[in-house]
């Protein structure tokens, strides 16, 4: 976040793939009270993920999936290489039966040529041009119809934190690149990586719906937690952020979270036309008016954007979202604890209706809001966006109550994160007393996964799936409140 004057720390840029422990955030809302509700279209069910139930239970390699039927060259013959080829024969059964006219000229083939390495060991393969020593990385070479993978450090830790599933969508991803390169879809030479990039997250989604479905025999994929799991890796491997400046050098955007967990999200909830779609025209529109850049300071040094949650910092958010929202009587602002008889507390920030107060708790609220990454902290980001957009949420409440709509049921917490996107996308309009800064909705997203109040009811409640939860907010990022009070009525 930005605020009208006043210095921000710095953050640091970290490499992917370092050793985290995104893990334990994400289980830790297993405890979660979730409840069941309906919505008014299958998209935006509280029920359902991409039309799909929302599901829990086992995620990963089915008991009785087969042997992988594929080799790679230097592979040792340990389980992650097994794990990686049975992923890889699954895709290839899934796109043999799902590549076929339209945006996908032409026939299927299998990649040509699979690669096991060790990135930790010296002196490495030469492979597409690129020695694998600290190659920490899977990638698809196009030249060379070749796909290769590091089984000493990338997808061992893929694994070990985003689960079996976790390797399943990296591979995903990098096979969506075979597919392109198949169809056409991108120059090499022209075509932004950018769009490259949003293509192969938006097929690894359609694959794993399929997945997801149960119609794959070799994996499982639950639509709750495990699906999560995915997400939180998309996350976890966004652009770091950078200025202006740093991405024109740099010339190898592959997006921010949102950018990511919004492609994937369209392959899920959708089909390959949309995903062959993809190109910088719809990703601007996509992205609208919302930051993508660090600014500079002085020096020419990227600005963090991170503030301290303070009083004088939520009273500004809560000057910045009166005119936003226009609600005839406002809601105050309390860091007092106080009892409300209508509504359970949701801490740390809180929305009791009878008093029309948002209650904080403000030790945990800059908890909540302090910078972390995953290198320095060993959990998923987090940042003061993590903490505003909860206390933004809290505000929507106010707005749907205010117009006599339930506050208390899932309806209510889909169209609470709707509201929430639609705040914040309008918090990045100049001139506010406070405004978002790039990374932003990354934080917001995060914390959407990992503790879900940005889009709960007046009583915290969780919607059940992480990914109904970011949806409801990208659906806000992208449109407006009318289309909420649309998309999230009561009468579905």
């Amino acid at each position: 976040m930005r605020r009208k004057a006043g210095q921000v720390a710095g953050r640091a840029l970290r490499r992917w793939l370092v050793l985290v422990c995104c893990a334990v955030l994400l289980a830790g809302c297993a405890g979660t009270t979730v409840v069941q509700g309906r919505a008014t279209s299958m998209l935006f069910d509280p029920d359902r993920v991409g039309g799909l139930p929302v599901t829990e239970g086992h995620s990963g390699m089915r008991p009785d999936a087969p042997a992988p039927s594929r080799g790679a060259e230097n592979s040792d013959g340990g389980q992650i290489d097994n794990l990686t080829l049975l992923a890889i024969d699954d895709i290839e059964d899934f796109w043999s039966h799902n590549y076929s006219g339209g945006s996908l000229p032409g026939a299927f083939a299998p990649v040509g040529t699979l690669v096991s390495f060790n990135s930790d060991k010296s002196p490495g393969l030469d492979i597409c041009g690129e020695n694998t020593f600290g190659l920490t990385n899977a990638f698809y070479c196009f030249n060379d119809d070749l796909m290769a993978w590091d089984r000493g450090v990338a997808i061992p830790v893929a694994a070990q934190y985003f689960g079996q599933m976790g390797v399943v969508g990296v591979m995903a991803h990098e096979y969506g690149h075979s597919v392109q390169a198949q169809a056409g879809l991108v120059d090499h030479a022209t075509t932004p990586v950018l769009v490259s990039e949003q293509q192969a997250d938006c097929f690894a989604g359609v694959y794993l719906r399929w997945v997801a479905a149960g119609n794959s025999p070799r994996f499982e994929l639950s639509t709750g937690e495990g699906l999560n799991y995915v997400l939180a890796g998309l996350i976890y491997i966004r652009d770091p952020l950078m200025t202006k400046l740093d991405a024109v050098l740099t010339g190898n955007e592959h997006g921010s979270a949102l950018d990511r967990v919004s492609a994937f999200q369209i392959g899920f909830s959708g089909n390959v036309d949309q995903c062959a779609a993809i190109d910088m025209s719809d990703i601007k529109k996509r992205r609208g008016d919302l930051p993508n850049f660090l600014d500079s300071d002085l020096s020419g040094d990227a600005e963090s954007g991170n503030s301290a949650i303070t009083t004088d910092l939520l009273n500004d958010v809560m000057t910045a979202l009166a005119p936003i929202y226009s609600p005839t009587n406002p809601p105050s602002l309390s860091t007092d604890a106080q009892d409300c008889p209508d509504a359970k507390a949701s801490p740390p920030a809180s929305y009791c209706p009878s008093t029309n107060t948002i209650v904080v708790d403000l030790p945990a609220l800059k908890a909540l809001g302090a910078a972390k990454n995953e290198n320095d902290e060993q959990q998923l980001l987090q940042g003061d966006n993590t903490a505003i957009s909860v206390i933004t949420s809290r505000y929507a409440l106010a707005v749907q109550h205010e117009k006599g709509l339930a506050v208390d049921t899932p309806v209510a917490a889909m169209r609470t994160g709707c509201l929430t996107g639609v705040g914040q996308a309008r918090m990045a309009e100049p001139g506010q007393p406070i405004t978002l800064s790039a990374g932003d909705t990354d934080e917001a997203i995060s914390g959407l996964l990992t503790n879900g109040l940005a889009a709960s009811d007046v009583n915290g409640t969780l919607l059940p799936a992480g990914f109904s939860r970011i949806l409801a907010y990208r659906s806000g990022l992208q449109g407006d409140a009318a289309q909420c009070y649309q998309r999230f009525g009561e009468s579905g």
